[in-house]
This record gives C-alpha cells, sequence and structure tokens, in this order.
C-alpha cells in the first residue's frame, strides 16, 4: 500500500516555477552531492529529454547547481545558485543529450568531483510534485526512491563480504528489508543497496569504511520521500479511491479526517498539523500577495493578470463566473505569478497547477467562513486524491500532459469542495473524477519552455472544471466511469500523447508563430 505522505502531494514548498523541473531536479542534485564524500569542486549534468528542452525556462540548471549546493527547495537563493557556486569555487557545466524514449521524460546524469580527485556518477528521475529516483550510481542500475532508509555500499566481489555485511547489520540491530547486489564484472567492482527499517548511526559507515574488501559507504537520503513507518497498519493505509471509500465507511469519517488519520500515523500528530499549518500560510500570501503587488514573471510573458481578474469582478462576476469562482481564479493565477518569478509556493500536486487547489479552498472557505480546522480538513480531501492520482496514474506534464497537472489538481480541488459543502466521501470522489473526464487530454506546451503561457490560464480552467465539477456531483449527477477507472484513462492518454505535447515546448500554442515572436523577447 502506497506510504506517500500528504505533504508529498501538497508540496514541497518550493521556489518555483516547476515542482518536476526545480524542486524534482534540486533534489536529484541533493541525492548525488551526498554520495561525495569529499567537497564538489566540479560538477557535469547531462540533460535528457523534456529537462534538455526546457531547463533554462524552467530554473532547471539554477536548480541543479543549487542541489549540489545543499540549498532546500524552498531557499529563494536558487535565483542566485550561479553566484553562489563560483563564489564557493564550484565549477559547473551542462550538455543536453539527443532524446532517448527509452529514458524517464525528466533524466538527470551528473558527475560530481571532489577536491581529492574522486568521480562520482549518479543519474536521478524526476517523477512529478517534486518525488524523484536514483536509477544508476558510477555506471551501476539501482532503484532508489527513498521509501526506506537507505545504505549504498560499493565493494570487491569477493567471497565472504556480503556475508560480513549482513553481519555487521546485524551486530547493529539493523533489519534489512530488501537487499541488491549489482556488480561490473566477477570478481571485480560490486554495489550493494540495502534498504532498511530503520537508519543507522554513523558508526556503522566508520566500521564499514575501515573494512578491507570496502570501497566506500554512504546512507542515501531522497529528500521528500517518507520512509516507510514500521508501526503503521494495514486499516491506516490506502491506494485507491475504491480502498479510500472503503476506510471513509469503516471509520464513519470523510475523506480529509481518513487521510489526517493515515498522515498522523505516518509522521506524528504533532509534526502534521505544523506542517499542514505551514501549507496553509504559504498558501495563503501565494494566493494573496501577487494580486495586491503583482511583478513581472522572469520570462516576461505574465504579471499583473491575477490583479486584472480581481478588479474586474464588480463588473463581470455575477454574469459569468460568480463571486466566489471570480475570486478562487483570481487566487490561482495569482499562484502562478507567484511561481514564475521564483517565488516560495506550495506545489499541489505540482507547481505547474498550484494554483488550482488553494484558489478553490480558499476561495470557498472565505464565502462559508471555514475555519482553519475545517480549511486543513478540506486540504487533507485533496491530498488523498492527489496522493491516488500519484499512484495509479501519474501527475508530471512531462509524462501525461496537462491533463496530468491541472486535470489531477481540478479532481483534488473538486473533491474538496464538494466535502466543504457537506457532500459525502462517495459524491466527493464522483466530482473528482467527472473533473478529470472534463480536461482529459488536455496537452502541456509551455511558451518558450516557461511555466507562463498558457499554464497561468489553463489554472483558471482548472478552477472552473473544479466548480462545475463539484456542483454536478452535489446535484446528482453521476460520472458513468468511476474515479479508479478515470485514473486509469488518464495514464493511458498521456501515454498517448506524442513527446511534442508532453512538456517539451516543442508542439501545440508553443510552435504558434505568435508564441515563437513572444519568445524572442524572454528573458
Amino acid at each position: 500500500m502506497a506510504q506517500m505522505s500528504a505533504f508529498e502531494v501538497l508540496g514541497p514548498v518550493m521556489v518555483g516555477p516547476s515542482s518536476s523541473h526545480t524542486a524534482g531536479a534540486l533534489r536529484c542534485a541533493q541525492v548525488a552531492a551526498s554520495l561525495v564524500e569529499g567537497q564538489p569542486v566540479r560538477v557535469r549534468f547531462t540533460l535528457h529529454n523534456s529537462f534538455a528542452h526546457t531547463y533554462r525556462g524552467h530554473g532547471t540548471d539554477r536548480a541543479l547547481v543549487a542541489g549540489v549546493l545543499g540549498l532546500a527547495t524552498d531557499d529563494e537563493r536558487i535565483r542566485d545558485a550561479f553566484g553562489l557556486a563560483r563564489e564557493r569555487g564550484l565549477d559547473f557545466s551542462f550538455t543536453c543529450a539527443p532524446d532517448n524514449p527509452a529514458l524517464h521524460p525528466n533524466t538527470v546524469d551528473i558527475e560530481l568531483t571532489d577536491s581529492a580527485g574522486a568521480t562520482t556518477q549518479v543519474r536521478g528521475e524526476s517523477l512529478g510534485g517534486g518525488r524523484v529516483r536514483v536509477s544508476r550510481i558510477n555506471g551501476v542500475d539501482v532503484d532508489i526512491s527513498g521509501e526506506y532508509d537507505t545504505l549504498f555500499v560499493a565493494h570487491r566481489d569477493a567471497p565472504g563480504v556480503l556475508a560480513n555485511l549482513t553481519v555487521l547489520l546485524s551486530a547493529h540491530r539493523i533489519n534489512i528489508a530488501f537487499m541488491r547486489t549489482y556488480r561490473t564484472e566477477r570478481g571485480g567492482n560490486a554495489y550493494t543497496v540495502f534498504e532498511m527499517d530503520e537508519m543507522p548511526r554513523e558508526i556503522l559507515l566508520e566500521e564499514l569504511r575501515s573494512s578491507e574488501n570496502i570501497y566506500t559507504a554512504t546512507f542515501v537520503r531522497v529528500p521528500g520521500a517518507a520512509p516507510s513507518a514500521p508501526g503503521v497498519t494495514i486499516d491506516e493505509l490506502f491506494d485507491s479511491g475504491e480502498a479510500l471509500l472503503s476506510l471513509c465507511d469503516k471509520r464513519g469519517m470523510n475523506i480529509g479526517a481518513v487521510m489526517a488519520v493515515r498522515e498522523a500515523a505516518l509522521m506524528g500528530e504533532q509534526p502534521m498539523v505544523a506542517a499542514m499549518q505551514r501549507v496553509l500560510a504559504v498558501m495563503r500570501d501565494e494566493t494573496t500577495a501577487p494580486i495586491e503587488r503583482p511583478e513581472r514573471s522572469l520570462g516576461g510573458l505574465i504579471g499583473g493578470e491575477a490583479q486584472r481578474v480581481s478588479q474586474g469582478a464588480p463588473r463581470l462576476a455575477a454574469t459569468l463566473m460568480g463571486s466566489v469562482q471570480t475570486d478562487a481564479v483570481a487566487r490561482a493565477m495569482a499562484v502562478l505569478e507567484r511561481s514564475a518569478t521564483m517565488g516560495v509556493i506550495v506545489a499541489a500536486p505540482t507547481a505547474g497547477s498550484a494554483g488550482v487547489v488553494p484558489g478553490c479552498v480558499l476561495a470557498a472557505a472565505d464565502a462559508l467562513g471555514l475555519d482553519d480546522g475545517s480549511i486543513m480538513d478540506a486540504l487533507f480531501c485533496a491530498a488523498a486524491v492527489g496522493l491516488c492520482l500519484s499512484v495509479n496514474a501519474c501527475v508530471a506534464g512531462a509524462e501525461g500532459g496537462c491533463q496530468a497537472e491541472v486535470g489531477s489538481a481540478a479532481a483534488m480541488a473538486a473533491a474538496a469542495l464538494t466535502q466543504m459543502m457537506g457532500g459525502s466521501p462517495a459524491c466527493a470522489l464522483n466530482a473528482a473524477s467527472i473533473a478529470l473526464g472534463n480536461l482529459l487530454g488536455l496537452v502541456c506546451d509551455p511558451v518558450g519552455g516557461l511555466v507562463e503561457v498558457p499554464c497561468q490560464n489553463r489554472n483558471a480552467i482548472g478552477v472552473a472544471a473544479a466548480f462545475s465539477s463539484a456542483q454536478l456531483a452535489l446535484s446528482g449527477v453521476e460520472a458513468l466511469v468511476p474515479f479508479d477507472e478515470a485514473a486509469q484513462v488518464m495514464l493511458e492518454v498521456g501515454r498517448a500523447l506524442p513527446a511534442t505535447l508532453r512538456e517539451t515546448a516543442k508542439g501545440g500554442l508553443a510552435q504558434a508563430p505568435s508564441a515563437c515572436r513572444a519568445c524572442g523577447a524572454c528573458r
């Protein structure tokens, strides 16, 4: 069962503009840097597929350098990462590889050299929403996602080495969940990955490194991942809409409450509340400050649109979107403006779709007069829907198009709105299914590779889809296709989309003559 945290869905709290291309890229580099024993002095990044096509517009290059420097996803110095690297004496360069459909769309090879001249090579994949996976270390294929605390050991392929490793872990009372060994050749170099139920003390590394046949040993920490929690029971976990509804029925709770119980079991109640309070605080700021004080985006394509929508409400809202939906749209557009200036936002479930959930939830909460507890309950509901989509479909534009980003966000927001209006868990998932169906096939075509146009307007459309889907569901309109099937359909449609329509900026609106001319003026 999925052990993804709610704050991997409503998160990370990050500097924009893209959760997969900025936050995820940064985390790939953080993992690579953690495998280097000395101080990194040189790094070479080789970018593949979507990363290669859009890395400047998404800030991927700055984020990768920032990750090697040890900056967090919400550190506003990411914008100045190149200057910081030069101050610290870190040499860096970027190379774009030819497209390779055999690789994940968001793949980067990172070659780090430390002060002693030792070189480490890491391949990282950004999976969407800031989640990452390490798929290669020093030329050897691995699969490290951070679900378990992980120990990576490079050693000689010799009789007795593996036995000695397991005996040493046993002496430290470490329970091994999974163990995989990879070798380059018989009697040559070998690499063993231990996934453990708990992280050992640092003294274990010292003992390992002093062993005769071991070259290096290090803990691999994947930022943003939620390690497996052995104390969590199966009754607190779910990975589908059907399982979620079963838990709601069994416990007599709404979706948000079930998700909160699950999260408290994973991370503890007080840390959970503190994390959601921070998410809410950032959401309030990201949805209001750009309306009050607009800034031009880094690419120069957006800035001030949210304020214009808000100011036009007295004249237009009554006839067109209504006051609450107009407020929600303005707030959603504000988030994209904040993100496009490399300001701090909450990915929900991605940075490219980050405006939909907070725009809908906060506008509706103000209209209903809800307190913070009820708002957080609605956000947990959105996170539960996003978790199911992350596990069973995808939320990354490079994998599934904008339907995976704004479509998923609209489904999350529709469920939250339905719960806020007193709808049952089944009604909330019905709303989510309607929203997915309404945005099925939506392509990802960022103009100039920037998360600005058409992304900002599509967040507005995501809000409209969420509001209409919630009202349909609450009115008794049933989706013919249930939520879990709709998620599977979205995944299949995303796979069928050509690469030109999945966040490469090589198709769709990104290739329209006016868009290409506008890109000539992008900063």
